[in-house]
């Protein structure tokens, strides 16, 4: 077993998938531990051409000697709610006003997408979790 580099710094970013550049945020971010920049764009742009066009959350690891390694999260619940009931953007004031509507089959799609990264134990937790999720962005599940 291979011995294990120190990780000196965990960056989290939210980048749009196939898109990554060292314009800010991504630059400074890995500028300042040292990190070859252009090296992570290629690398992230590579992994998530497939996804196109969604905002992807990113944890990147940087070591001592300065190499990273990146794992890259499912699209913010957000995100995938938006989508799926086709709006540009949530509800202003949420609970007084609805912004638009999702069904529990979309719900229940969203779930599943997101369960390596949500905080639940079964399916029917995770729907709950994404159910709150929408219910805060004003969107009514029908």
């Amino acid at each position: 077993m291979a011995k294990k580099k120190p990780i000196t710094a965990q960056i989290k970013l939210q980048i749009p998938a196939g898109s990554a550049n060292p314009a800010p945020p991504v630059g400074p971010a890995l500028g300042q531990h040292g990190v070859n920049i252009m090296q992570f764009c290629k690398a992230f742009n590579d992994a998530t051409k497939d996804k196109e066009g969604i905002i992807l959350p990113v944890v990147i690891s940087v070591y001592q000697d300065k190499s990273f390694d990146f794992i890259v999260k499912t699209p913010p619940a957000s995100v995938l709610i938006k989508r799926a009931a086709n709006l540009a953007k949530a509800s202003s004031a949420p609970g007084k006003e609805t912004a638009g509507e999702i069904s529990m089959d979309n719900i229940e799609e969203i779930a599943k997408q997101k369960m390596p990264d949500l905080n639940a134990s079964d399916l029917d937790s995770a729907r709950k979790i994404i159910m709150g999720t929408a219910k805060s962005m004003g969107i009514k599940v029908v």
